[in-house]
C-alpha cells in the first residue's frame, strides 16, 4: 500500500492549491482515503475523507465551505481542492487509508487514524 501525496507549496491568502494523492497496491473503489493536516505545535486535523462505496465525501465542519475532496477512480488519485487560503491553513497536507474503518456521515476526526498514510505535502500560506 501506497499514498504519494504532491502539490503542495507556497501561496498568497486567499488562494487556491490542489493537492493530489495517487494510490497504489489498492484500489479506491474497495477502500476509502482522507485527508488529514498536521501544523506545527498542533494536533492533526482530519479534514475530509471519499467513501469506497459511491464516491460520497465527507469534510469537516472547519474547512467544508473552501476545501473539497474528489477521485478519479481511472487514475486511483483523490483529489483536495483548496480555496480561499488563509495563514492558519499552513501545514504537512497527508492522505491515508484505513481498510477497516469507513468513511461516513461523522468520522472526519478519525482520518488521522488511518492505518496507512503517505509522506505529506506541505503548504504554506504566506504573503
Amino acid at each position: 500500500v501506497q499514498l504519494q501525496a504532491s502539490g503542495g507549496g507556497l501561496v498568497q491568502p486567499g488562494g487556491s492549491l490542489r493537492l493530489s494523492c495517487r494510490a497504489s497496491g489498492f484500489s479506491l473503489r474497495h477502500f476509502p482515503v482522507g485527508w488529514f493536516r498536521q501544523a506545527p505545535g498542533k494536533e492533526p486535523e482530519g479534514l475530509s475523507c471519499i467513501s469506497s462505496r459511491d464516491g460520497r465525501t465527507y469534510s469537516a465542519e472547519s474547512v467544508k465551505a473552501r476545501f473539497t475532496a474528489s477521485r478519479d477512480i481511472t487514475k486511483n488519485t483523490v483529489y483536495l481542492q483548496m480555496n480561499s487560503l488563509k495563514p492558519e491553513d499552513t501545514a504537512v497536507y497527508y492522505c491515508a487509508t484505513d481498510f477497516e474503518t469507513p468513511c461516513e456521515i461523522g468520522t472526519t476526526d478519525r482520518i488521522q487514524q488511518y492505518d496507512y498514510r503517505g509522506q505529506g505535502t506541505q503548504v504554506t500560506v504566506s504573503s
